[in-house]
């Protein structure tokens, strides 16, 4: 769909980020997103689309506040509620937005709002935690850099390989964690504890993600090689292979970040030592993943959550790398404490959530 076609069947469409949190700098862009219905031929034929995040500023259309926005993307409803069914922090704040940082919102638009409690569950804990870690891992990674950076890109002798003995590739050790997360996944299903076990590394955990984002433990090699019936040659060149691999790619993401730094970041990086944007936004997600777990509310704007003042000091290089972890930490064991405890449900519903798909793509209408 282009852009004069989506702005038509846009439902919903809000300011977000920074700008909506309250914690935006001078420097700050304004980014947009939204909420589009698509057309009959999306439902019904074999044409689909789940979202348009380009095209925007090459495109004509009618919605001036896009062409002055740096970020756009709009959403297709099945879409968006499939991801905030998954509670992504980035996806439930669209219908939480102040009034005024509603762009467009159609009766349409308004009617999803008032199903926006539906969309809450405890997956909040886990979506919002795995959000706020990320953001420290990038931090911790920055850090790094700042403070020890990589002197010469990993070759393949540093890891006992060569041009003879040459390590997997990235299909052949993603096609054997494939098969890895198919066998531990079967063996669940027929476990005493399955339902339980089988939900939380299914459905609440991305164990598949975290299988091919990082190297096997050493002390589980053992125990992947007795599910998978490798031979010992082969586990040991995966250890190393995977080994080599990280350190490759780390290095070339070294030498992206080092080239592709924003200048104001790399100043406060370099005068505090971290990333202020990216603590500012670990700290955020953590509270707010704090209050909604206890509340059912999600408070985009952190002005009226009260704490803008600390994440705009954070921000401003005004806390130490020590004080932000220490935050961190605290807040990562509330938001433990709280979950046991939370108003929210357990599951989201699902049926009623295509129920509301339903509903919302025959009030928009077909065309």
């Amino acid at each position: 769909m282009n852009r004069e076609e989506v702005e038509k069947r846009t439902i919903l469409l809000g300011v977000v980020g920074s700008q909506a949190y309250r914690i935006n700098t001078a420097a700050s862009d304004i980014d947009l997103k939204g909420i589009a219905v698509a057309k009959k031929r999306h439902y019904l034929g074999f044409e689909t689309f789940e979202q348009k995040d380009q095209g925007w500023h090459s495109e004509p259309g009618n919605i001036e506040a896009i062409n002055n926005s740096a970020d756009v993307c709009v959403y297709e409803l099945r879409k968006y509620l499939h991801l905030a069914a998954l509670n992504n922090p980035n996806i439930l704040e669209l219908m939480w937005l102040d009034a005024e940082d509603y762009i467009l919102l159609t009766d349409v638009g308004k009617k999803l709002i008032s199903y926006r409690q539906e969309m809450l569950c405890t997956k909040v804990k886990h979506s919002f935690s795995g959000y706020a870690f990320a953001q420290l891992k990038k931090i911790e990674t920055h850090r790094k850099w700042l403070l020890n950076p990589p002197t010469k890109k990993p070759e393949l002798a540093d890891f006992g390989l060569s041009e003879e003995y040459k390590p997997l590739t990235k299909d052949q050790i993603n096609a054997f964690l494939e098969f890895l997360y198919l066998s531990v996944r079967d063996c669940i299903e027929f476990m005493q504890p399955a339902e339980e076990l089988y939900e939380l590394l299914i459905a609440r955990i991305d164990y598949k993600g975290i299988f091919k984002q990082h190297p096997l433990p050493v002390e589980l090699l053992s125990n992947v090689q007795q599910l998978t019936r490798a031979s010992n040659d082969f586990i040991r060149l995966l250890h190393i292979s995977q080994a080599y691999r990280t350190a490759l790619r780390e290095y070339d993401n070294y030498q992206s970040w080092k080239k592709n730094r924003n200048v104001t970041r790399a100043e406060y990086e370099r005068k505090v030592g971290y990333d202020v944007k990216h603590a500012a936004h670990l700290i955020r997600l953590l509270r707010m993943g704090i209050e909604i777990l206890a509340t059912g509310e999600v408070i985009v704007n952190r002005e009226k959550a009260g704490d803008a003042p600390q994440l705009k000091a954070i921000r401003n290089c005004e806390y130490s790398y020590e004080q932000v972890k220490a935050l961190a930490d605290e807040l990562f064991a509330e938001i433990e404490a709280v979950y046991p405890k939370s108003v929210l449900p357990k599951y989201i519903d699902r049926a009623r959530i295509n129920d509301i798909c339903v509903e919302l793509v025959e009030m928009q209408g077909w065309e």
